[in-house]
């Protein structure tokens, strides 16, 4: 299972259209029917600052690629750029030790 961070400064724009931008990007994810329950995807925002933080994780190695050929996910990346002045990091994430999932 593949798994990444998204973080970034908001710079640009208004907070409440960008918070509509990533819940139509979640909508996406949630009905796309090759990419329904294949990828999980969770938007955090430091509550004292401008940092935001994305988790995405992918149930194969193929989700991500599917993700890729999406227009509305070529478009929500390249209006992360903006919003965030260009400087945006993606990280990709190993996990170590996690405790059991909640039922």
């Amino acid at each position: 299972m593949k798994q990444f961070l998204i973080k970034y400064r908001f710079t640009t724009g208004t907070k409440e259209d960008w918070h509509r931008e990533i819940a139509r990007f979640i909508a996406n994810l949630d009905s796309d029917p090759v990419l329904k329950g294949r990828i999980s995807y969770r938007c955090m925002k430091n509550a004292k600052d401008s940092d935001y933080y994305h988790l995405a994780r992918a149930a194969d190695d193929q989700a991500p690629k599917d993700l890729q050929q999406r227009d509305w996910f070529k478009d929500y990346t390249e209006k992360t750029k903006l919003v965030a002045g260009g400087e945006v990091e993606v990280l990709p994430l190993e996990i170590i030790a996690e405790t059991s999932q909640p039922a």
